[in-house]
C-alpha cells in the first residue's frame, strides 16, 4: 500500500482527452552522447565548444529538448525497452531476464490499437541483438533489416554494408524515409542507426571530409549528423512530414573527452529531442526538467492524447512539473536516482552518495547524510525499484483489462 501511494507506473488518460492521429517517428542514434552536441553544452570550454553535430544543433532550435537528460542503461539492448516501452535497466538488461517473455506494452502496441501502421528499421542482419524479437513483442507489425534492404529495388544493396555491423546510416536513413512514404497514415516507426560505432569507420567517399576530434568516434558522429540532415531534407518534401512527431535520442554514451562527462553522471547523459514541424507550440524550448529515455513513451502518448491506461516508468515531460520529473539507472551495483538538482546513489540497502550534480559537475562533494532531500528521495526510489521488481516477477507490465 505504501509503494502504491508513493509511486505507480500506471498512467491514466487525462479527463476529456481527444486523440489526434499524428504520425510518430522515433530515431535511436547509436552512441549519441549529450557531450557531442554543441547546442546542449553552452558552458563547455569556456563557452567556446562547438560540438560535432551542426545539424542537430539547428534542429534543437525548433524542438523541445531537456538540459538534464539521461539514458536508462549503458548498452544498445537497454535502450529499446527504455525508449520504446518505458522500462529501465535495473541489475541486468531486460532482454536477458525471464520477464522479457512476459506481456510487455510499448508505443507501437498502444498505437496499433488506434489503427496505426507500425514498423521497426535496423540496418544490421535480421535477428541481431534480439531487436526484431523485441520489436514484434511490443507491437511492431513489420521489421525492415539488412535482408529487406538488400532485396529492395533501387538501393545499393550489399555495397552499402559497412563491412562489420550494418548498412551505412546515410543510405539506410534514405531507405527509411522512402519506405515511410509508402505507408498508410497514421504510422508509428522507429529506426536504430549503426554507423557511430566501433571500429569508428566512415564510408570511403567521406574520408577527410569530417572534422576529426580528440576521440575517434567524433568523425562518425559528424557523418551520422550529416545523414540525419539529409534524411530530414528528404522527409520535409513528403506529404506526411508536417503531420509527424519526431523523437531523437541516443541509445547510450560512448567515448568521453571532457572531465565534466567522465563520471557516474555524465556517462549516462544523452539527448531526448521532440520535433513536431507542424506544431508551433513545440518549437525552441530547452527545458530544465530532469528527463530520461523512459519518458519518451508517456510524452508521445500524452502529446497524441492517448485515451487508454498503460504502464511506463517515466513521465509525460510536456505535462509534468520539473520538480516531479526524475531519471533512474543502475551503475556497477548502485541505483542512481536524479531528481531536481540532486543525484542519489543507493546500493539497495543504504544511500551511499548525494551530489548536487547540476553545479558539482565532477561529483566531488558527497553530501550524504547532510541534506534534507535524501530521505524523501530514498523513499521514492525504493518504491520505483519495488514496483519494477514486483511487476517483472508477477508478469504485470501491462494494464489488465
Amino acid at each position: 500500500a505504501e509503494m502504491e501511494k508513493t509511486y505507480s507506473p500506471v498512467h491514466q488518460p487525462a479527463a476529456g482527452t481527444i486523440f489526434q492521429k499524428k504520425n510518430v517517428v522515433i530515431i535511436i542514434v547509436e552512441s549519441l552522447a549529450k557531450e557531442y552536441i554543441g547546442g546542449l553544452n553552452g558552458d563547455l570550454e569556456g563557452g567556446r565548444y562547438a560540438g560535432y553535430t551542426p545539424f542537430i544543433d539547428t534542429l534543437i532550435n525548433h524542438s523541445v529538448t531537456f538540459k538534464y537528460c539521461f539514458a536508462n542503461g549503458h548498452k544498445s539492448i537497454d535502450a529499446m525497452p527504455s525508449a520504446l516501452s518505458g522500462i529501465p535497466m535495473f541489475v541486468e538488461p531486460f532482454f536477458l531476464t525471464s520477464a522479457s517473455l512476459d506481456n510487455v506494452s510499448g508505443i507501437a502496441g498502444a498505437l496499433d490499437k488506434k489503427g496505426y501502421y507500425t514498423a521497426f528499421f535496423h540496418g544490421a542482419p535480421n535477428g541481431s541483438m534480439g531487436f526484431e524479437a523485441f520489436a514484434r513483442a511490443t507491437g511492431y507489425k513489420q521489421y525492415f533489416g539488412l535482408n529487406e534492404y538488400d532485396n529492395e529495388p533501387g538501393t545499393g544493396g550489399e555495397k552499402d554494408f559497412d563491412g562489420m555491423w550494418a548498412i551505412w546510416d546515410e543510405p539506410f536513413l534514405q531507405y527509411f524515409c522512402k519506405k515511410m512514404s509508402t505507408f498508410k497514415q497514421p504510422f508509428m516507426t522507429t529506426v536504430f542507426t549503426a554507423s557511430s560505432h566501433h571500429p569508428f569507420k566512415i564510408p570511403e567517399q567521406y574520408k577527410g571530409t569530417f572534422k576529426e576530434g580528440p576521440v575517434p568516434i567524433l568523425k562518425c558522429v559528424r557523418y551520422t549528423d550529416m545523414s540525419l540532415k539529409r534524411f530530414f531534407e528528404s522527409a520535409s518534401r513528403q506529404p506526411w512530414f508536417k503531420n509527424t512527431l519526431f523523437v531523437i535520442t541516443g541509445d547510450h554514451t560512448n567515448q568521453t573527452y571532457h572531465k565534466e562527462y567522465d563520471n557516474d553522471c555524465g556517462t549516462y547523459a544523452v539527448p531526448v529531442i521532440f520535433y513536431a514541424p507542424g506544431d508551433s507550440l513545440m518549437h525552441g524550448h530547452n527545458m530544465i526538467s530532469t528527463a530520461q529515455q523512459c519518458d519518451i513513451m508517456p510524452t508521445v502518448l500524452g502529446y497524441l492524447g492517448y485515451d487508454k491506461p498503460y504502464i511506463s516508468f517515466g513521465c509525460n515531460l510536456l505535462r509534468t512539473h520539473a520538480s516531479k520529473t526524475f531519471a533512474v539507472n543502475y551503475n556497477n551495483g548502485m541505483y542512481q536516482f536524479f531528481k531536481g538538482e540532486w543525484m542519489m546513489q543507493f546500493d539497495g540497502v543504504k544511500t551511499r552518495a548525494m551530489y548536487r550534480y547540476r553545479s558539482d559537475r565532477m561529483l566531488r562533494n558527497n553530501l550524504v547524510g547532510k541534506v534534507p532531500q535524501q530521505a524523501a528521495m530514498e523513499h521514492e526510489l525504493k518504491a520505483i525499484i519495488q514496483q519494477y521488481m514486483e511487476r517483472m516477477n508477477q508478469n504485470r507490465l501491462v494494464v489488465k483489462k
